[in-house]
């Protein structure tokens, strides 16, 4: 079992919050705060100074963006905060400021009705302690989706790769999924990468990453 984390837990769903915090104290984990509004979280972080922060967007008085701008506001503050966001909704407005704070390291955006088993959710909790970038393909698309003109410079290839890209598929699954060779997707990457002023790397976490700094540029 990984290390024991200090966690507080933002979210308005009572019992959400509870299965959640029950979920966390049987890995293993401290939940040191579990909360209902923003102003407690802000309150909770400067108190208890945890490991990593659990939140979600929409939460009392507004039920708007309140959670999020708290995490945004946290993370300026405190850069190395690892914060990751569990809501039901992708807040495009705030998203990619929440995911490009802290130099876009130990920062997630999970959607809770993608999440497949428990296990998932706690290992990606303790990725973002650890300073990894978590984030579900769905947000990743829906941040895509606004903003479609500054990717005319690719061909119709090219966006199709950048698509799998955003999932975090490896090369060997994109030539599956396009039925053509891993040196061609190689090619296809390199090529995009170039046009859209981004460095290749061969680590489907990182590319990831940069197709989310691409969308916040």
């Amino acid at each position: 079992m990984s290390e024991s984390l200090r966690v507080v837990i933002a979210e308005d769903g009572v019992i959400v919050r509870e299965g959640v915090s029950g979920m966390l104290r049987r890995f293993g984990h401290d939940v040191v705060a579990a909360v209902g509004d923003a102003d407690a979280l802000r309150a909770a972080v400067r108190e208890h100074r945890p490991d990593v922060v659990v939140t979600d967007v929409r939460m009392p008085p507004g039920f708007s963006d309140e959670g999020l701008q708290a995490a945004i506001a946290l993370r300026a503050a405190d850069p190395e905060l690892p914060v990751l966001v569990l809501s039901q909704y992708v807040e495009q407005t705030y998203a990619a400021e929440l995911l490009d704070s802290g130099g876009g390291t130990g920062v997630g955006y999970l959607l809770k009705e993608r999440i497949g088993d428990v296990t998932e959710f706690v290992d990606a909790l303790v990725a973002v302690a650890g300073g990894r970038t978590v984030v579900d393909p769905e947000v990743v698309r829906q941040l895509l989706s606004r903003r479609r003109d500054p990717l005319h410079r690719l061909t119709v290839r090219e966006r199709e790769v950048l698509g799998l890209m955003a999932e975090g598929r490896s090369n060997a699954a994109i030539a599956g999924e396009l039925t053509v060779s891993e040196a061609a997707v190689a090619k296809h990457i390199n090529g995009l990468l170039t046009k859209l002023d981004l460095p290749p790397d061969a680590d489907d976490h990182r590319r990831v990453r940069a197709v989310l700094a691409y969308l916040r540029g």
